[in-house]
């Protein structure tokens, strides 16, 4: 039922049982299909290693599978998982991090440009998609892979990557590179608009400046060497 290519190779899709996020796209062979199966975890072919690749095996994030659907012309596999970790090399949830620009009379397949969004009062918008590009607005309305808490593990794991990497043209880059002090001015900067918004009743509002202040106290977090689990199991401990 499979249908294989001339090298043997399947695509396969990763997804989320749980979220229905997408998490990878990789190749399977007859052999790691087989294991697949075989294991209840995720094989596949490494194409840059020309091995067999029990996913999770050095860094424990297994994914265990749930199911296998092959889509209608049988050259593509979907492998719904339970993970038990990220399925990023780079620490993220997903691997789809990196959004592509388009051009919306393009995308739309005619000239009209879409409505740009409603001034937020000249304020600066300095939050995009924390996994799109950074800067100004840039990839404000580009879709999350996460719309549930998980986003913030995601989010930190991404700032990490701009830490170690220190992109030009980063938006979270450049505050690193300011220092401690101008990343604390931020988040105090960020909580006052929380506490206006607040007091003016206005949901999208208080939606964009609360998620503005978690953005900063996470980079807060990561210049200062905290990880952002070191909070979960604060929180964990004093839910107990």
């Amino acid at each position: 039922m499979v249908k294989f290519d001339e090298r043997g190779l399947v695509p396969a899709v990763l997804q989320d049982a749980t979220t229905g996020q997408v998490l990878m796209l990789a190749y399977m062979n007859e052999e790691s299909l087989r294991l697949t199966q075989q294991t209840g975890d995720a094989w596949f072919w490494s194409r840059s290693r020309g091995e067999l690749w029990h996913k999770g095996a050095t860094s424990s994030n297994y994914q265990r599978v749930v199911d296998l659907t092959l889509d209608c012309d049988g050259d593509a596999i979907l492998v719904r998982v339970n993970p038990a970790g990220p399925a990023c090399h780079t620490g993220a949830l997903s691997c789809f991090f990196d959004t592509v620009p388009t051009i919306p009379g393009e995308v739309r397949g005619d000239a009209t440009p879409l409505p740009n969004p409603p001034p937020r009062g000249g304020r600066e918008q300095i939050l995009p998609s924390p996994l799109a590009g950074e800067g100004g607005g840039e990839g404000a309305s580009s879709v999350l892979t996460s719309t549930t808490s998980a986003i913030l593990d995601e989010l930190a794991a991404v700032l990490a990557q701009r830490h170690a990497e220190m992109p030009e043209g980063s938006y979270t880059a450049q505050l690193f590179r300011e220092g401690i002090d101008r990343i604390a001015k931020k988040v105090g900067e960020e909580s006052a608009e929380t506490i206006i918004a607040a007091k003016n009743g206005s949901h999208d509002e208080i939606v964009w400046e609360v998620a503005d202040l978690m953005f900063h106290a996470l980079v807060l977090l990561e210049a200062s060497g905290v990880p952002a689990s070191a909070v979960w199991q604060e929180l964990a401990r004093r839910r107990q």
